[in-house]
Parts: C-alpha cells; sequence; structure tokens
C-alpha cells in the first residue's frame, strides 16, 4: 500500500520554493505515495492541480479556531505515515503518525542556507542518500507551455535568442535596488551582450517595471503581472541568466538550474542566496548587515545603496561568459570591511588606484574604503571598485588628539576586518591600531611595530616603481593585480567646466593643445623657468600649439614668472583648477610637460602623453621608482657627477636640472608627436 505524507510547508513564496528540494527527494524516495501539502494561499499557484501531489490545502494562518479545529480533524482521519513538517506547527505536533519530523532536532551549524536545512529535517526518512533529484515538484501543464509559447511568438523570441530576465520587484522595500540603477544596468548589458531583456514581477511590480521600461534605450519585453508563478518558472527555463533583488523570482530560477545574480541589502544571503549552479551574489559587508528588520529606519538602506551598477554588472559578465562551461561557485570572503590607507600625495594617491580594482577584484562583495588627505579626496571620489572615501584631514579637521580621538571612534564603527597601509606614517599606524582593525598590514617603519603584518621597508632604494611597491602588499597576501592601469575618475562637472573655460578662451576642438606644469614639491626638481618657456615657444611654432599653464594655488607666482618669460600669451590656468578639473583638462591636451609632480600621473591615467623631467640622483627619489608610466610618456633624468643629492640645499646650482636642455625636451615631444 502506498505511503500517505502530509508536507507542511510555509506561507510565502520564495520560502515554500526553499522547501521544494525537501518535497522532490520524498517523491524521489517515496514512489506512489499520496502526498497531501499545506501551504500558504500564495503558493496555490504551484501545488493547485499539480498531479503530482495528491491533495492542496491552503492555509491562512488568520483563520478562525473553529476553521482550525475542523481542518485538524479532517487531518486526523486521513492516518498519514509520515509527518513532514517543515512550519513546525501545531499541526505537526498533534497529530499522530508512524514517523514525524521533530520541532526540536538540532541542525548542525554549518547548515546556513534554508535549503539545506529543510533538507536536513528528513535525511532520516529516506531510503536513500539522495536528495537532490531532477523530478520537479512544479508541473507544467499543456496550457503553461501554450501561453508562454505565445508570448515569445507574439514578441518575436526565436529559439537562438539569449535571454535575460530581470526581477527589481521584492514583497517588501526593503528588499529592492534603485530603478534608476536597473535601468542603467539594462543599458550596459545590452550594449555588451547581444541580449533580449525581459521585465518579471507580479501587478505589484507593474508600476517600477513600466518606469524601468519607458526609460530604458533599448525595446524591453514587460510581462509583470502577466505569468502566473508556473509560467515564470517556464519563462526562467529558457533564460540564460535572472538578475533580482532577494525575492521569489530567485528562489524559483534557483529551483529551476538557471544562474541567477541576486543582489542582496539587509538580509542574510547564507541563508537565502540563490543556491543554482553558476550564481552570483551581489552585496556590501558593511558592519551592521545583515539586520533583516532595516534597523537604520526608513531612509535609504545604506547596504543597498552602496551597491553599484558596474558591480551587478560584473557578476553578470562573469556569469554570462563563464555560461556552461565553468561554474561559479559561492564561497566564504576572507575579507569583508577593507580600508585602504594612502594619506600623502594626489600622484601617489593615484599610483595607489589598481590595488582598489584588484581587491575588488579578489572581494566582489567586500566593503572597501580608502582613507585619503582632503587634498588627495578626488583622485578616490567617484571611483567605481571604492564604496566610501575617508578623509584624514590632520591639518585642520583632525589636528590634535582630541580630535584625533572622534575620527578614530567614528572609523571604529565601520569594523573594518583588514587595513592596508601602503604609505607608512606614525599617524595611521596609531589611528588603525586603536580603531581596532584586527589585521593591518603595511610597510615597518614609523610604529611599524603597531601593525599586525610587516613587510620590510626597502623604497628608500628605488628598486622598482612605487606601483609595485603598493602591490608587494596585495602579493603579501597572496593577491595578484591582473589590471596595473592607474584609474582617474572624470566627473561630468568638470567636463562641463573645461567646455565653458574653452568656449571663453576661444579654444575649438580641432585645436592642438600643449600644457605645461613649472611646479613641484621642492625647489630640487624644479627645471629652470626660461628653459620652459623657449619649449613651449618652439612646440607652438613647429606643430601649431596652443600653450596652458597650470599649477596649484601654492605655486601662482612661478605660473607668473613663467608666463612673463614667454613670447606668445598663453592661457594661464594656474590655481583654478580643481583636480579633476586638471584631469578633463589634460585629456584634452596632445601633450604634457612637467617637472617630477603629481600631475605627471593624472596625465597619463587619462591617456595624455607625458615629458617629466627628473633631476635629483637619489635612488629613492629616481624615473625607476616615480617616472610616469604611459606607453609615450618619456622621462629626461641626467647625471651630473653628484657624489652625494643635497636635495634643495645643493651647492652646484642644481646641475642635474640643467644638464637637461631645451633641445633634449624638443626632442623628446617630437618622438612623441611623429
Amino acid at each position: 500500500m502506498a505511503p500517505k505524507i502530509l508536507f507542511i510547508t510555509l506561507s510565502n513564496i520564495g520560502d515554500v520554493i526553499l522547501t521544494l528540494p525537501a518535497l522532490d527527494a520524498l517523491r524521489d524516495n517515496f514512489s506512489g505515495a499520496q502526498i497531501t501539502v499545506i501551504a500558504g494561499e500564495r503558493a496555490s499557484g504551484i501545488f493547485a492541480g499539480n498531479p503530482y501531489i495528491s491533495k492542496f490545502i491552503p492555509f491562512n494562518k488568520r483563520m478562525k479556531l473553529r476553521e482550525k479545529l475542523k481542518l485538524f480533524n479532517i487531518l486526523r482521519k486521513e492516518k498519514f505515515d509520515l509527518i513532514v513538517d517543515l512550519r513546525n506547527s501545531l499541526f505537526g505536533a498533534l497529530l499522530k503518525a508512524k514517523c514525524k519530523t521533530s520541532p526540536f532536532l538540532k541542525i548542525p551549524k554549518r547548515l546556513r542556507h534554508m535549503k539545506d536545512r529543510h533538507l536536513y529535517k528528513i535525511r532520516k526518512f529516506l531510503k536513500s542518500a539522495k536528495l537532490n533529484t531532477a523530478d520537479k515538484s512544479i508541473y507544467f501543464s499543456p496550457e503553461d507551455k501554450k501561453r508562454v509559447a505565445g508570448l515569445f511568438q507574439e514578441n518575436n523570441i526565436k529559439e537562438n535568442d539569449k535571454l535575460i530576465v530581470i526581477a527589481p520587484g521584492a514583497r517588501s522595500q526593503t528588499k529592492r535596488w534603485d530603478k534608476e540603477k536597473f535601468g542603467e544596468l539594462i543599458s550596459k548589458l545590452a550594449k555588451e551582450f547581444p541580449v533580449r531583456i525581459i521585465l518579471a514581477g507580479d501587478k505589484e511590480d507593474a508600476q517600477v517595471n513600466r518606469y524601468i521600461a519607458e526609460h530604458a534605450k533599448i525595446p524591453i519585453l514587460d510581462l509583470s503581472g502577466k505569468t502566473t508563478l508556473n509560467e515564470l518558472a517556464l519563462l526562467l527555463k529558457r533564460a540564460s541568466l535572472l538578475i533580482s533583488n532577494d525575492s521569489a523570482s530567485l528562489h524559483i530560477a534557483s529551483y529551476m538550474d538557471i544562474p541567477v545574480v541576486a543582489i542582496f541589502g539587509i538580509t542574510d544571503d547564507e541563508k537565502y542566496a540563490p543556491w543554482s549552479e553558476g550564481s552570483l551574489v551581489v552585496k556590501k559587508d558593511i558592519y551592521c548587515r545583515p539586520c533583516s528588520k532595516a534597523l537604520c529606519g526608513s531612509g535609504t538602506l545604506e547596504c543597498l545603496s552602496l551597491v553599484k551598477v558596474d558591480d551587478v554588472f560584473r557578476a553578470a559578465k562573469a556569469v554570462l561568459i563563464a555560461g556552461n562551461q565553468e561554474r561559479i561557485t559561492r564561497k566564504e570572503d576572507d575579507f569583508k570591511r577593507i580600508l585602504i590607507v594612502r594619506t600623502d600625495r594626489i600622484g601617489d594617491v593615484l599610483l595607489s588606484t589598481p590595488v582598489i580594482k584588484a581587491l575588488r577584484d579578489k572581494y566582489p562583495s567586500a566593503y572597501i574604503a580608502m582613507m585619503v588627505s582632503r587634498y588627495a579626496k578626488d583622485i578616490v571620489e567617484g571611483n567605481p571598485y571604492l564604496d566610501k572615501v575617508v578623509i584624514l584631514d590632520k591639518e585642520l579637521e583632525h589636528k590634535g588628539w582630541l580630535h584625533s580621538a572622534k575620527f578614530i571612534q567614528e572609523l571604529k564603527k565601520n569594523r573594518f576586518d583588514l587595513s592596508l597601509i601602503l604609505h607608512p606614517t606614525n599617524r595611521v599606524h596609531l589611528i588603525t591600531f586603536l580603531s581596532g582593525i584586527p589585521r593591518r598590514v603595511g610597510y615597518d617603519r614609523k610604529l611599524g611595530f603597531l601593525l599586525t603584518d610587516r613587510v620590510k621597508h626597502t623604497k628608500q632604494f628605488g628598486e622598482k616603481h612605487e606601483l609595485e611597491y603598493n602591490l608587494d602588499l596585495l602579493r603579501y597576501l597572496g593577491i595578484a593585480a591582473r589590471d596595473k592601469n592607474l584609474f582617474m575618475p572624470i566627473k561630468k562637472e568638470s567636463e562641463e567646466w573645461v567646455a565653458e573655460i574653452f568656449a571663453q578662451e576661444g579654444i575649438s576642438d580641432t585645436d592642438k593643445l600643449l600644457a605645461i606644469h613649472p611646479a613641484a614639491s621642492c625647489p630640487s626638481k624644479i627645471w629652470p623657468l626660461q628653459r620652459f618657456a623657449e619649449v613651449a615657444g618652439k612646440l607652438a611654432q613647429k606643430y601649431g600649439f596652443k600653450v596652458l599653464v597650470v599649477a596649484g594655488p601654492k605655486d601662482l607666482t612661478l605660473a607668473d614668472n613663467l608666463v612673463k618669460h614667454m613670447r606668445s600669451s598663453p592661457i594661464n590656468l594656474a590655481g583654478k583648477t580643481s583636480v579633476t578639473q586638471l584631469a578633463s583638462l589634460l585629456k584634452r591636451c596632445r601633450l604634457f610637460i612637467s617637472n617630477d609632480s603629481g600631475p605627471v600621473h593624472i596625465a597619463s591615467a587619462v591617456g595624455t602623453p607625458v615629458i617629466s623631467i627628473f633631476g635629483r640622483k637619489q635612488a629613492g627619489l629616481s624615473p625607476k621608482r616615480w617616472g610616469p608610466l604611459g606607453k609615450k610618456d618619456k622621462v629626461l633624468h641626467k647625471e651630473s657627477g653628484c657624489i652625494e643629492c643635497l636635495a634643495h640645499n645643493c651647492k652646484k646650482e642644481f646641475a642635474c636640472l640643467k644638464a637637461i636642455s631645451v633641445e633634449d625636451v624638443v626632442a623628446a615631444a617630437d618622438v612623441i608627436l611623429k
């Protein structure tokens, strides 16, 4: 006689789907069993009329006591052989059966995912160890198949079309990623891949989906509220990828073994992440997540708002490119909250940007922040691989021990588990130590004993480029940087500023521009102004350049003196540009000539060829360590016979700089421009 099984599952659709693998295993191990399913009314679309089960009983937990007693008596007469109660309800506790799941069953802590926890509850009832089966419990009727085939035909979706289904909805508003970001994501996907985009969801998602479809730059098929649960599952079977918030759609796709890119905020991805092969979770592991109840209030949830379009796009790209040949598995990140520290000059910070990208590649879900000085914040603000910029203003806001203590307390709240200190200073070693960051990696210099991981400091020998010294700390952690390109964010406001300045100065798009930067951090790095002026004049005459002079606010006098030495009238923008405006300006130039300084690396980062003039003989200040990194960039550096460099106290009137002639610079420019 076929056994009779009562399967009591949950109310929400997503939670019900998480229990279906357990139902599959019961069906597979008890062939021919009569299975009665009790589930929430919202799940009726899965079970009502389903031939894989004998009976479906919708359950409303708000039903009156009299109705519950009536249902109890009906179930008691069935005399079930096995009761599987995944809800831990009174029905499961009070009904009699030969075998029952226990509400007191202790589930191993290693089993975090709810699917695995449900499966564990039925493990002892199974005849074989087989838990996962291809025999799914969702039934597709001929009407379901006809309906989905009709939708495809109506919208000209062909058999070989690659489909991406996007589900921007979720039952709770606290789980919803911004609809504007979904729209931007769709545009990036369509630009990168030959795909058809389908929006899915129920009637409650129709308004959001309509907004996304109306603002998209490509045709989108919006099926929100137009499919049943079974039709949605059938639709997902045909898709290459689902991109979704933490929602029922995520679990349906997982159950149908379709790769998912899931966006998680407050909820616990260890419990509710997609489990289909090839799936990825996109999240930001800030110190307060998961919280489940949106404890930060009714405003924008930081954990969700920090998830960028590029984060989701990278995950989607990884899944689509991997396809069926390479399976992507989820694994516990080693570090969830990372602080990169570099508080010196803009060029030094810019040479650290490949570290940010490498850490993001290694830990895509980590919350990554970077501590910089106020002057250097524009170098990293807007970096797509960074979640937060922390400003350490030792000159003003954080000057003195009292203000530093307040800064440390604020930093401590972030609960960073790794700090990577790229440039050693007493202050940052103290701050990261007192902030309680458990893993502190840096160079063993200037209170280096406060670090947990000390790497030998040999930068003074200049044996490699500063970029490589930065990456050495990653190598110490076993992380390889695949991309060593510098990244300088270009802001829309800066582009608009440049357009306005060019309009005022009569500069057209066809004009060839040469930028000159005569300043540097030390007099021992400054090439004679007369020679800068002579080079500018010769190149302007030879190549038809319009000449721009750039410098920081502290170097206005130097820039004015340069202009006085020039035959033609250059456009003097010294002291008029922010760091981001300088980047936008240099991006428009054909050539940049400068002393060894931060703007050299900005020009390289935006792709403008550089001629960088070096003086001093010290190995730690050599071109080998600090030279520009662009393919066309040129470094000019000559020996002057000095045994010891006295820097700005030079007794030979900076002979090393004077050894570089006007003709040397012009010749270097000829090589670049020709």
